[in-house]
């Protein structure tokens, strides 16, 4: 009855299991859903023009210099298609809890190749986002974004550093603001959690107390000093009674003479 319908739901998850593995990119959990998704498309062509003018003052210099400069020249439409292919695939987006960033390029000769990259920076980590623009890059209106890591502090390679985002300081108010709401969350915990060290030590000092106090009673010292003390009462009381029998002893004698 039933049996039909089974066999196409599991056929036609099977397809879609099979069409994300071919696809060769990593399906996003439901679990860690994007809260962000930074742009590059439209700088796509301020981004090959800034690109291709750095190439070519490079390649001028070096043609100057040693006449290298002439292959890079010649090598110049192969490195647009690169850098064309780049910025197409670059995906870069705010989750819960990181930053990922992602892009698929060729390697300097397309035929042996692409190069896929993936970099997760996780919020905790994160010090500041940083928006840069150069001289040249303001020319094409381009930017590039730089992602500061906390603690001791790296050189500046090692920061994650982004080029050609068409919507940086939006990118950068979404970080910060997913920063400010994580560190709210924390703190009440910190809190909580100082809070509650006060009361276990009275806890731990209200527990203490009876077994201080009755080893404090049950030690020996206590019943030798409260012995000594009963003895030092009896002596006195003789002395007292000595006292008053020589007294009576010395009045008949008196009273004889």
């Amino acid at each position: 009855m039933g049996s039909g319908e089974e066999v196409v739901e599991i056929d036609s998850l099977e397809k879609g299991l099979l069409r994300d593995r071919g696809s060769g990119e990593i399906v996003e959990s439901e679990e860690d859903p994007v809260l962000y998704m930074a742009t590059f498309r439209e700088m796509e062509e301020n981004f090959v023009k800034y690109q291709t003018a750095q190439w070519v003052l490079y390649s001028l210099l070096l043609v100057l210099a040693w006449g290298f400069g002439l292959f890079m020249l010649l090598y110049l439409p192969v490195r647009r298609y690169i850098l064309r292919k780049d910025i197409r695939s670059r995906k870069l987006y705010l989750t819960s809890d990181s930053i990922v960033y992602k892009v698929t390029k060729p390697v300097p000769f397309p035929c042996f190749g692409v190069l896929k990259k993936e970099k997760h920076v996780l919020l905790p980590s994160v010090a500041d986002v940083v928006i840069e623009q150069g001289y040249l890059q303001s020319l094409f209106g381009v930017y590039s974004l730089r992602i500061e890591n906390v603690g001791v502090r790296r050189p500046p390679s090692d920061d994650v550093q982004i080029q050609g985002i068409a919507n940086p300081i939006a990118f950068r108010k979404a970080v910060l603001t997913r920063l400010s709401s994580l560190r709210n969350e924390a703190f009440p915990r910190q809190v909580s959690t100082i809070d509650d060290i006060p009361n276990l030590r009275l806890g731990q000092s209200a527990l203490m107390s009876p077994s201080m106090s009755i080893r404090y009673d049950s030690s020996p010292y206590s019943g030798e000093q409260l012995l000594l003390q009963k003895l030092d009462e009896v002596g006195s009381s003789v002395k007292r009674l000595q006292t008053l029998i020589e007294e009576q002893q010395s009045q008949p004698s008196e009273s004889l003479e």
